[in-house]
């Protein structure tokens, strides 16, 4: 009986070499490369989600979406589709600056669904942009109000340890304290991209290491975030509350 013959294996700058880029109506440069199964009118949807503010820190990143990216070794390669020989060294992606542009590889089968896929390009959008642009004040203000108030949970693993650290009276609480808003800015950031793209039920991002954080917490970051980053024309930011049954 005759198997498949293996994924072919590229290096990523030979993809960005032979592969055709788009650019968004937000301006964010993105390609396709290999055999993945997002809708291209989904992905094309997905990237211009990212509100114009936003879009505006990443005019030096292009996107790739692969089936796979993958170490081996010191080196990363681009599979040209699905191979499960190869998605135990897969990685979701991968930075890789290339000339003078920065070149982000999202392994798209290694999540094969839209709900995933989009929310590791948004948390690759909302670490970009806070890098970029810093952690507005305003929003820096109210997570250190709800800090104070004992607000249950996190956003994220980052933030949980770093809100822990933030709060000690050890010597370096400050620069946790920094460490913490960035990471619940680039979290709220992302969550609120992935809101734009597509309907989010909340407890849907939850995470085993640590406890979510309160709704009606997380619905306050969301609002001041859409008040820096106002949502594209297409696409509407809203909060919906339901009784859980």
């Amino acid at each position: 009986m005759s198997q498949a013959a293996p994924a072919i294996t590229r290096p990523p700058a030979e993809v960005v070499r032979q592969t055709p880029v788009s650019q968004a109506p937000n301006g964010i440069c993105f390609a396709v490369s290999g055999e993945i199964t997002i809708a291209e009118a989904d992905l094309e949807r997905m990237v211009a989600a990212v509100p114009d503010p936003a879009a505006a820190a990443l005019k030096r990143k292009a996107y790739y979406f692969v089936p796979l990216t993958v170490n081996q070794g010191d080196e990363t390669v681009i599979a040209d589709r699905y191979d499960v020989a190869l998605s135990d060294n897969a990685v979701c992606h991968r930075n890789l600056d290339l000339g003078d542009s920065q070149c982000v590889f999202i392994s798209t089968r290694l999540m094969d669904d839209k709900f995933s896929v989009a929310f590791e390009f948004y948390i690759n959008v909302g670490h970009a942009v806070v890098e970029l642009a810093g952690v507005s004040q305003a929003f820096a203000d109210l997570v250190w109000k709800q800090v104070e108030a004992g607000v249950r949970g996190e956003t994220s693993l980052d933030a949980w340890e770093s809100r822990k650290l933030a709060t000690s009276s050890g010597p370096e609480a400050e620069r946790y304290k920094n460490e913490y808003f960035a990471a619940t800015f680039a979290d709220a950031i992302s969550i609120y991209l992935l809101s734009l793209f597509i309907d989010v039920d909340y407890y849907d991002l939850r995470e085993r290491d640590y406890p979510l954080l309160a709704p009606a917490q997380m619905a306050e970051r969301l609002r001041k975030v859409a008040e820096l980053f106002p949502a594209n024309p297409g696409y509407e930011f809203a909060i919906y509350y339901k009784r859980r049954t």
